[in-house]
This record gives C-alpha cells, sequence and structure tokens, in this order.
C-alpha cells in the first residue's frame, strides 16, 4: 500500500468516527424531549399552569408532569398510585417538567396527581 492510500483509508475512518459521535449525541437529546417516558401516550390532563401526560406500555404506567409556561424554577409534583400501593411521588423546584418512572399496575385502576405552582389535577381510579 502507498502512503496515500492509508491516508485517505485514515481521513474516511476518521469522517465516519466524527459523523457517529455527532449523531450519538445528537439523537437521545431529541428523544428525550419528544418521549419522557417509555411507551405510548394514553391521556392528558390539562389545568392552569401545566398539564400532565400519561404513557403506558403493557402493564407498566409513567405519568409526566409539564409547565404551560416553562421559566424561572417552581415547586412542581407528579404521583401516580397503583390501586392497593403506595403512591410513587416526585417534588422538587423545576423550570419545565419532571416524571415518574415506570410504575408496574397490573391489572390495577391507577391515580395520577400533578401540581405546577398553584395549579394541580387529581384523578379518580382509572382501569388502562
Amino acid at each position: 500500500m502507498d502512503s496515500g492510500a492509508i491516508r485517505r483509508g485514515l481521513a474516511l475512518g476518521m469522517a465516519v468516527l466524527t459523523a457517529s459521535g455527532l449523531l450519538a449525541l445528537a439523537v437521545p437529546a431529541e428523544a428525550h424531549a419528544a418521549a419522557p417516558c417509555a411507551g405510548r401516550k394514553v391521556r392528558t390532563l390539562p389545568f392552569s399552569t401545566g398539564a400532565v401526560q400519561v404513557f403506558k406500555q403493557g402493564r407498566r404506567i409513567c405519568a409526566v408532569t409539564l409547565a404551560k409556561n416553562p421559566g424561572p424554577k417552581r415547586t412542581m409534583s407528579v404521583s401516580v398510585q397503583v390501586r392497593g400501593h403506595r403512591p410513587v411521588a416526585y417534588k422538587d423546584k423545576r423550570t419545565h417538567r419532571i416524571s415518574t418512572p415506570l410504575v408496574h399496575m397490573g391489572h390495577r385502576s391507577v391515580r395520577v396527581k400533578g401540581a405546577v405552582g398553584g395549579g394541580s389535577v387529581s384523578t379518580g381510579w382509572i382501569s388502562y
């Protein structure tokens, strides 16, 4: 092999490595912004200062509280409770969103709550 072929091979390898690195950085940020929970969105619960989106994947459920007007940090909370169990709840000062992990619900009803600042929403027992 001559030195020109080696240089071209190294340049091609470096270009592929750079492109794959850029894709690795760009894709997770877009995927996280588009779907904060795994599964499909089954319900949106709007309220005065935001909304709670409920996602379902098989027999598991997840909820995300989104602020209507992202800006300064405010107290945000989200909670998913499977009937007969303690709620999985998160509360923190955030600017945009807060979510729960996937919670196994089996064939039970669930209750979802969310709040941003002074506004809030709560469901009764819902079967999905």
